[in-house]
């Protein structure tokens, strides 16, 4: 996938999560969608440093380009 997102069968069902952590990407997208800021999100979860989060939204940015390119 990515050096920051991984998925396994064994963990979550196989849900994207973020490395090394039980995170699921989705649950990212869902608290920036509730208006989360990354400080909100780094309080709630300290292990993910502002790099990671930042990373995975640009991901997410990447994806909808390529999923919508004349939209962009």
């Amino acid at each position: 996938m990515s050096d920051i997102i991984e998925s396994n069968p064994e963990i979550l069902g196989g849900k994207p999560i973020i490395k090394g952590t039980r995170i699921p990407i989705a649950l990212l997208y869902e608290l920036i969608g509730l208006d989360y800021t990354i400080e909100e999100i780094r309080k709630e979860y300290p292990q993910l440093t502002l790099e990671v989060i930042l990373k995975v939204v640009e991901l997410g940015n990447d994806a909808l380009k390529k999923s919508f390119p004349n939209k962009y």
